[in-house]
């Protein structure tokens, strides 16, 4: 089981921090997508299309938990997360080499670092990462200009057969999720940063990704307004939903 050795060094330094100069520099020169959603919105699936064109860099995270085992496939360093001691990502927090990191369950410290950011610029290219409302609002306060985008599913129908389709899934878990997907539609709804996009398919839905990152000119005015009249419907569904 993880456990924090340091767990007071990381609340001291967190409750404050900011993101260093030369890391804000850097951040002033990359292009940041920053992509949120309901689950089984289709968000990894959206960004795999995209880094297929070579055009965008995935942002790995850093954390300080131990690899799990998924399936009798162990995590690999620098594929599902970096693995980092907690004393490296002290220091990293110390230097304000971070864009962001949280504690999570008071047992392990994850983030997102320069570093990743960095190496999108070197390579000329967008980063990319996959984010919840927390993390788009930490990241936003080192880069403002981030491009927020949430992504909704077409229908009510089709993103419950979605969510049951990804295979058994016991009740509670169903439940949880569907939870925190309300929290999600509801912070949507209430910020203005978010650039709606409807996921009805993923290739085309990627087209339109990368048509909005290239030129937010892109971004259509009455289909933002359909968007969130989608996104309130699938709000008040979920709710209706989660009282039977």
């Amino acid at each position: 089981m993880n456990q924090l050795e340091s767990l007071d060094k990381f609340q001291d330094l967190l409750a404050h921090y900011e993101v260093s100069n030369a890391g804000k520099q850097i951040l002033q020169k990359t292009k940041l997508v920053l992509c949120s959603g309901p689950t089984a919105s289709g968000r990894s699936t959206i960004i795999r299309e995209l880094l297929k064109t070579g055009k965008y860099h995935f942002i790995i995270s850093d954390t300080t938990r131990k690899p799990r085992d998924n399936d009798g496939r162990q995590e690999r360093n620098g594929v599902e997360y970096w693995f980092r001691t907690e004393e490296q990502m002290l220091a990293d927090l110390e230097a304000g080499k971070l864009i962001e990191a949280e504690i999570v369950h008071a047992q392990q410290v994850s983030g997102m670092s320069v570093r990743e950011v960095e190496q999108a610029q070197i390579h000329h290219q967008t980063a990319i990462t996959d984010v919840d409302r927390g993390g788009v609002r930490a990241v936003l306060k080192a880069k403002p200009d981030a491009i927020c985008l949430f992504f909704l599913p077409p229908s009510f129908k089709e993103w419950q057969r979605r969510i049951d389709s990804r295979g058994h899934m016991l009740p509670v878990e169903r439940e949880r999720r569907l939870n925190t997907a309300v929290q999600e539609l509801e912070n949507s709804l209430e910020q203005p940063y978010y650039t709606f996009v409807t996921n009805d398919n993923y290739l085309h839905t990627a087209v339109t990704v990368d048509e909005i990152v290239t030129d937010p000119g892109n971004i259509n005015p009455v289909e933002q307004v359909k968007c969130r009249e989608l996104a309130a419907e699938l709000l008040a569904k979920t709710k209706e939903l989660l009282k039977k």
